[in-house]
């Protein structure tokens, strides 16, 4: 019903021309029958005066009564609207904080990759006697860029993990309270999948350069 109305024209009655009230009668006061009838016109012109006034104000608030309904319904939909764009926020939220875990994911592989080339390449130049095998700087170099680059994942792990479980927390008490949309998914970090598996060749990589344990072969 409600819909059937919002989607029809409300048309606003139209404005009561002006009528002036019946005067009151002059009667003969020694004419007791004439001036009853007299009265009684009087009164029935009344009466008619007060029922255009009283159908009038009716058709007023039968107006008011659908502009609230309309003014109802638009604003359930505002907060339909609005509903679905909180939603979509939380979305883009949890999208700009994997986007963050992969610029850290960047940083790291970079720092684990070079420093690893790094220890690499110097070990095999001291096994080619083609530099003093004495020299340990840049191959503590190299192993303490693998151990930032450790150190700097972890730190964005627990960062990142922290934050969604915040973030899954507070969509799920709105969705609870009716404040959100729930429908769309919320599906589990790819990048921080991918960063706790280069977390563990990392910790490969160090335990080989610190160790000599022959982890990557």
């Amino acid at each position: 019903m409600r819909n059937s109305q919002s989607s029809q024209e409300i048309k606003r009655p139209q404005r009561l021309r002006e009528q002036p009230v019946p005067p009151l009668p002059v009667v003969d006061k020694t004419d007791a029958d004439g001036a009853s009838v007299e009265y009684s016109h009087y009164r029935t012109g009344l009466s008619h005066h007060r029922t255009e006034l009283s159908e009038h104000r009716t058709s007023l608030s039968e107006y008011r009564t659908d502009l609230s309904m309309r003014r109802t319904d638009l604003s359930e939909g505002r907060t339909e609207m609005s509903m679905r764009r909180t939603g979509m926020s939380y979305q883009r939220t949890r999208l700009s904080a994997d986007r963050t875990m992969m610029s850290i994911i960047r940083t790291a592989l970079s720092l684990i990759g070079f420093g690893f080339t790094i220890f690499q390449f110097f070990g095999h130049l001291q096994s080619s006697n083609l530099i003093e095998s004495t020299s340990h700087a840049p191959r503590n170099f190299g192993t303490a860029l693998v151990a930032i680059g450790i150190v700097l994942l972890t730190l964005g792990i627990a960062y990142h993990v922290r934050f969604m479980l915040g973030l899954r927390h507070g969509r799920s008490e709105m969705k609870a309270s009716a404040l959100v949309h729930g429908e769309s998914a919320f599906p589990v970090s790819l990048p921080l999948v991918t960063a706790v598996l280069l977390l563990l060749l990392g910790l490969l990589a160090i335990a080989s350069m610190v160790f000599g344990l022959a982890t990557l072969g």
